[in-house]
């Protein structure tokens, strides 16, 4: 079989949804099956076929896109630069994508509703078109909206509207998509109006070989004696919801000290939680790492994993910390609460609540037995659920049920 993974997201990169192509590509192509991936390049300024050191440059489709789609032939692409914008890149993707040549493929597997609507206008008639929705593009960009007021996009404005048609037509217009939990799914019908037999629900796997070897090549990073560790890996953007971490330190200062803070990751907002962890009095507390390659092993050297994100999906980042025996605290965001069974593999407090978390981290802190026992549950649990075997089962059960109702096979 010949498969065709491809994203709008820039690859290659440290997100999910790069590792979770990567687990597939890994396994299916030990399985025998040959695999392509598809995305945007680092710099945002080509399409490639990574695997293949495949391109093309956007520049040498700017002159036609610009000719076809002006503003006298289609003016409601104009009437917000951030629809124009996306449309521009939507259509650089569908051009690149018929430049290299989908008739070549079994099955086309994307993994946003963007690149699923581009595959969908852009592929042959019979080639089936699989989509797993890692998350919600619409939602996430209402909550951009919302904290930048001043591009003066409302919920009535055109923009809204163009982001729930996006919903709606990548997510339907394929054969089958596919969501990691009910709380996916259930927002693509209620909300978007994606019809319900579309969407099908299972959750991921993680491929633990190349975990464990991590753990065991360790790390240079050594715990200060006689602290316990708090771990929190995740790109350093609002939505993760660093800063309410942040905010429940302050707080869990002053009632214990026999604690620190690694915060795992880089991004926009690093320069921002840093300033806000030298005004709240944080700086011998709280160490920002980076980025890393040594996730795993400095898992290994945690006592309690921090995913208090406002918005999430099911991050691999979770699946790792649980499968390292660590008690896991999340918010209620998402798709989240499918993850932990509060006060048993973990906890579960309200989004945006640094409260509630610090009251967590306090118990867990000064109740060790109840957070050895959280933990030990929760790699329990992974260790019969994150199965990347059975993940793989059913996607290739659904890639031969759509060739056949294609007629590929």
């Amino acid at each position: 079989m010949k498969i065709l993974l491809a994203t709008y997201w820039l690859i290659p990169h440290i997100g999910g949804v790069w590792t979770f192509m990567n687990q597939i590509r890994n396994r299916l192509e030990r399985m025998g099956h040959e695999v392509d991936v598809l995305g945007n390049s680092p710099d945002y300024k080509s399409f490639h076929l990574y695997n293949k050191g495949i391109s093309l440059d956007k520049k040498y489709l700017s002159p036609m896109l610009e000719t076809k789609l002006n503003a006298n032939l289609f003016p409601h692409l104009f009437e917000q630069p951030v629809i124009w914008q996306n449309e521009y890149d939507r259509y650089c993707m569908e051009l690149s994508a018929a430049y290299f040549g989908l008739e070549q493929y079994d099955v086309i597997h994307t993994q946003d509703v963007i690149s699923a609507r581009a595959l969908a206008r852009v592929k042959p008639k019979g080639t089936p078109l699989v989509s797993h929705i890692h998350g919600s593009v619409a939602t996430e960009m209402f909550s951009h909206f919302k904290l930048h007021p001043e591009l003066g996009i409302h919920e009535n404005s055109p923009a809204y509207n163009y982001f729930k048609a996006m919903e709606y037509y990548g997510a339907s217009g394929t054969d089958l998509s596919i969501t990691a939990n009910h709380w996916q799914r259930d927002m693509l019908v209620s909300q978007f109006g994606v019809p319900a037999e579309k969407v099908a629900v299972f959750q991921y796997g993680l491929d633990t070989g190349p975990f464990w070897e991590k753990v065991a090549a360790g790390t240079d990073t050594v715990r200060p004696p006689g602290k316990k560790v708090i771990i929190f890996p995740a790109r350093l953007v609002f939505i993760k919801g660093v800063h309410i971490l942040i905010d429940a330190l302050a707080t869990l200062k002053q009632a214990r000290s026999d604690w620190v803070c690694w915060i795992v990751g880089d991004g926009d907002q690093r320069a921002a939680l840093e300033d806000q962890t030298r005004r709240l009095g944080l700086q011998q507390e709280v160490a920002f790492l980076g980025n890393r390659s040594d996730v795993p092993a400095l898992l290994s050297q945690s006592d309690i994993f921090v995913h208090c994100c406002l918005q999430d999906n099911q991050p691999f980042s979770v699946m790792e910390a649980q499968m390292a025996g660590l008690p896991v605290l999340v918010s209620s965001a998402a798709g989240l609460p499918e993850m932990v069974e509060h006060g048993v593999t973990g906890m579960i407090s309200p989004v945006g609540d640094p409260v509630t978390l610090f009251q967590q981290l306090r118990q867990l802190l000064e109740e060790d037995d109840f957070r050895t026992a959280l933990g030990q549950q929760a790699q329990t649990w992974a260790r019969s659920h994150w199965s990347l075997d059975l993940m793989i089962g059913r996607l290739l059960d659904v890639y031969r049920k759509v060739m056949e109702t294609s007629g590929k096979v």
